[in-house]
Order: C-alpha cells, then sequence, then structure tokens
C-alpha cells in the first residue's frame, strides 16, 4: 500500500547515510516531502569511524528526488538548537508545513576513548533529540507524529556499560534509556493535541555504526592481536537476538517508522517499538517500558 505519508512534510536529523537515509526514502517513497539535517563532519578522537560528508547529504538529496519528491537539506549539528531551529524554519517556509518530526542522529563509540566521548554521546543522542523535538513543535499541526531513536541498549541491563565499553558505552546507555522515558512523559504532555509520541528500539543495524574495527573487537575479544574480520564478527553478533541474525537493514527500522509517521497510527503513543530480532526477550529486561 503506497502513499501512506502523501501529502506529509517529515523532519529527519542525520539523513546523510545509514538509517537516516533510509528513512528520508522510505518516508519519500510513500509520499512524504523531507526537511533533512546531518552533521557532515567527523568527531575525531572521539568516534572511531567516518561520519556523513556532504557527499553523503547530497546523495540522499538525489535519491529523494528520484522519486519526485521535495526535499530541503541543510549540514547542522542536532547539538545546535539554533542551527536546527533555522533548518526546521527554512524548510517549512520552503515546503509550506510540518506533520511528523523525526530524531535519528546517531553516534556509537564503545571501547577504549576519551572522557569526552561521554559528554558527546550525550549531547548527540538525548540532546539531539530535544532540540529535534524543540524545532519542530511550533510548527506542528494536531495530529502530528513525533519519534525518537532509541536503542534496545535502553531496554536490556548492562547491554553498553559494561568494563569494556568506556564513556562512550556509559553516554550512549544514559542517553538511550532517558529517551525511552522522554518518550512517555512526552506522550502524556501531547496528548491534548492528539500529537503521538513514540521510540523505535532497534538491535544492531547494519550501518557504518555497527561496522567498525572497536564494535568488532568487543564482539570477538578471543580474536588476539590483531582486529577481528567481518566474517569474524558476523559469527559472533546472532548471540545478541534471539532470532539466528547478525543484525538487521536499516529498511527494517524505517518501515516501523512509517508505521509510527503515518495514520495507521493515530491512536498510538508512549509506545516504545522494538524492531529487535528478540533482543530483548532473550537477555534479562532493564525495565518493562
Amino acid at each position: 500500500m503506497a502513499g501512506r505519508l502523501e501529502g506529509k512534510v517529515a523532519f529527519i536529523t542525520g539523513i546523510g547515510r545509514g538509517q537516516g537515509r533510509s528513512h528520508a526514502i522510505r518516508f519519500a517513497e510513500e509520499g512524504a516531502d523531507i526537511i533533512g539535517v546531518d552533521i557532515c563532519a567527523d568527531m575525531p578522537g572521539l568516534v572511531p569511524y567516518e561520519l556523513s560528508s556532504k557527499a553523503d547529504l547530497d546523495e540522499t538529496v538525489r535519491a529523494v528526488e528520484a522519486l519526485d519528491r521535495r526535499i530541503v537539506a541543510h549540514v547542522a549539528d542536532v547539538g545546535d538548537r539554533a542551527a536546527l531551529k533555522a533548518a526546521v524554519d527554512d524548510g517549512v517556509a520552503k515546503l509550506g508545513k510540518l506533520d511528523i518530526v523525526f530524531a535519528n542522529a546517531g553516534i556509537c563509540a564503545l571501547g577504549d576513548s576519551p572522557i569526552e566521548t561521554f559528554f558527546q554521546h550525550f549531547d548527540t543522542l538525548l540532546v539531539g533529540v530535544q532540540n529535534a523535538f524543540w524545532a519542530a513543535y511550533p510548527h506542528l499541526p494536531d495530529g502530528a507524529s513525533m519519534i525518537a531513536t532509541g536503542s534496545v541498549a535502553s531496554l536490556i541491563k548492562d547491554a553498553v556499560e559494561g568494563p569494556s565499553t568506556g564513556p562512550g558505552g556509559r553516554g550512549y546507555g544514559l542517553a538511550k534509556r532517558t529517551i525511552a522515558q522522554y518518550v512517555k512523559s512526552l506522550a502524556l504532555v501531547m496528548a491534548p493535541r492528539m500529537i503521538r509520541v513514540n521510540a523505535v528500539h532497534p538491535t544492531n543495524v547494519n550501518t557504518r555504526l555497527l561496522h567498525n574495527d572497536p564494535m568488532y573487537q568487543l564482539f570477538r575479544p578471543d580474536v588476539e592481536g590483531r582486529i577481528p574480520t567481518r566474517e569474524e564478527f558476523e559469527q559472533a553478533a546472532p548471540v545478541m537476538q534471539a532470532l539466528p541474525i547478525p543484525y538487521v537493514e536499516p529498511v527494517d527500522i524505517s518501515n516501523a517508522a512509517v508505521f509510527l509517521a503515518s495514520d495507521e497510527s493515530r491512536y498510538v503513543t508512549g509506545l516504545q517499538l522494538r524492531v529487535d530480532a528478540g533482543s530483548v526477550i532473550k537477555q534479562p529486561a532493564l525495565v518493562d517500558l
């Protein structure tokens, strides 16, 4: 059933590649026009892999436009509230309205890292959600949809907060747990306006955030003296899930988000939607959300 978001405009953060690009394309396939941002810059010393570039963002723009949808894209850091407001305001001025906000931008730097990594994770993952919602809210009509990307790490005890995950793991876990609680509270606040607020919680996703040397080392500490290969990582990765797979694909998260963004979920709010291949049911739950 195509056209589930026909006539809607969605603001999505982190659209340069990975999950964010997938979300922008899937929403466009369903008829939405897109306002999007990405930082388009690396974080040397804090994130051990390359982040999206301006070329990546331009590729997302081309992909959306190839679907005959409109897109307004800006380079902006989700930690910069003024920059997000400017991006959203410009997008609404050009596209006419805003119906959906999807706070998706994320990083994950686990393993040995400086203390500053903790602050950066908190700023990107939690403050970034707050800033995206804050920037979008003045433009949202009654019945709008607000979505945040959480993580199964927020629902499983000590999922990313063991001694080997470093400051990044602590910051990641705290931010994602707080997102889960934030969504519940904000859903109650927004309910009188029929604005739904939900979170989608992925397990490991097949993106650059997952495929990097420190992540491979965490999954394969038995491989000594060298970086584990992707094949070696994939042999161990299914331990996370009840279903025997190493990870899900970005489009699996996008498909869930389309439901939350569409009128099909008009009475769904405060939901913690897990796209986790059974990760939470396999391991000790932190809290029943």
